[in-house]
């Protein structure tokens, strides 16, 4: 029986966010540039898009570029950058009923990228399905020193009082704050750490890594993935007996 076979469609996680790690890895084991891995990755974005939109999935993050990946070599960094412009295909976000939405420092990507951005942002705001969400020049440490900033602006306008911040107000300033926190969050390639990606939102996700390199994560590794959330008793720091 297939993973897909074995999912429980009534117990679908809402929120999905994945680490889509292992794209040049998979190209230099076929001898070739790290710019054919992400080429390969950017078909798997669409392959999960639509399976996780099929399967009821209300949420799915995906930590596209870092704000530490500005660091890596300019020839990739621009190869990157066009690949993201030609990838973003609003037919397919139409035909699957898909919201498109970006999380992150996105005045430092190329105007062209943040026109097209934008311009999806804006003709799928309509969709009423799943939303796709792509961290874009992102970090957990830039997202909670900006909702910081923020919150401070917010305090010295007399919008907020000191005595009233707690954790519920303080993520109302976070860019995620228009999505619930994950229920799983999956990193492909074989590395096991968050690699600053959700920190805050992550506190109680499920984690669940695999050593497929993201150009192969297709529909039933996938289903794989969520066959073992389902698996797993959620008790968010109470104990089994006062879940049951």
């Amino acid at each position: 029986m297939s993973y897909k076979e074995q999912l429980d469609l009534d117990r679908i996680p809402a929120h999905v966010a994945i680490i889509m790690d292992g794209n040049g890895r998979w190209a230099k084991q076929r001898g070739r540039e790290r710019s054919y891995g992400h080429q390969a990755g950017a078909e798997t974005v669409h392959v999960i898009a639509e399976e996780a939109a099929r399967l009821g999935v209300k949420y799915l993050t995906l930590y596209t570029f870092s704000t530490e990946n500005w660091g890596r070599p300019a020839e990739e960094v621009t190869a990157l950058m066009g690949l993201l412009f030609d990838s973003i295909e609003e037919e397919t976000f139409m035909k699957n009923n898909i919201r498109f939405r970006v999380i992150g420092d996105t005045e430092k990507l190329p105007d062209y990228v943040q026109d097209r951005l934008n311009a999806c942002i804006d003709h799928t705001d309509c969709n009423s399905g799943m939303t796709l969400v792509l961290a874009l020049s992102y970090s957990s440490r830039w997202e909670i020193a900006e909702a910081g900033k923020q919150l401070a602006q917010a305090v010295k306008e007399g919008e907020v009082k000191v005595e009233d911040i707690d954790s519920h107000v303080f993520a109302q300033y976070l860019a995620t704050n228009f999505m619930p926190d994950p229920d799983l969050l999956i990193r492909t390639g074989g590395e096991l750490r968050l690699s600053n990606y959700l920190l805050w939102q992550c506190a109680y996700s499920e984690l669940y890594f695999c050593d497929t390199y993201w150009p192969d994560f297709r529909e039933e590794e996938f289903c794989k993935a969520l066959c073992d959330f389902q698996r797993r008793e959620r008790r968010f720091g109470k104990t089994s007996e006062q879940i049951g």
